[in-house]
């Protein structure tokens, strides 16, 4: 009983060793048809790209054409442009000589006025009162506290 168990094993496990063996010339027939049509498939990219790369050229060709016509107009325009300009600040500059003498006597009449009402509180300069991380510490007018950081800036310091 136990050789005809071993026997009927064996048949079974030689089977199995004999289906590997079958799977892997189907999957060999089945790389080579897989790499024929990845050849075929390169193929026809490449002349794609080719095609392109021609296709390319010629765009480029008639952009180069257009950009040169273009570049002539704007040549002119800018060349008017300027023309035009100019003419303005010769206008502005004439007119601002005009406004810079009337400008001139209105303000000698007006100088003696303001000398009389620009009297303004004395500025107070912020007194030092001690220091803050190595910087000089400032008092305002008002008992505000302030440092001057890197910046150039007041920064309060509150107590």
């Amino acid at each position: 009983m136990k050789k005809l168990v071993l026997l009927c094993l064996m048949i079974v496990f030689s089977k199995n060793f004999y289906a590997q063996e079958a799977a892997k010339t189907t999957r060999a027939k089945t790389e080579t048809v897989a790499k024929k049509k990845k050849a075929d498939a390169d193929k026809a990219t490449t002349d794609s790209k080719k095609e392109a790369a021609k296709s390319k050229k010629a765009a480029d060709a008639s952009k180069k054409a257009k950009s040169e016509a273009v570049t002539a107009e704007e040549k002119a325009k800018a060349e008017t442009t300027k023309a035009s300009i100019k003419k303005t600040e010769a206008k502005n500059a004439e007119a601002k000589a005009k406004y810079v003498k009337k400008d001139a006597t209105a303000t000698k009449k007006t100088t003696k006025a303001l000398k009389e009402t620009n009297e303004k509180a004395p500025k107070v300069a912020d007194k030092v009162t001690g220091e803050y991380n190595g910087k000089k510490v400032y008092t305002g007018p008002k008992g505000g506290r302030y440092y001057i950081n890197k910046n150039g800036n007041k920064t309060y310091i509150q107590d």
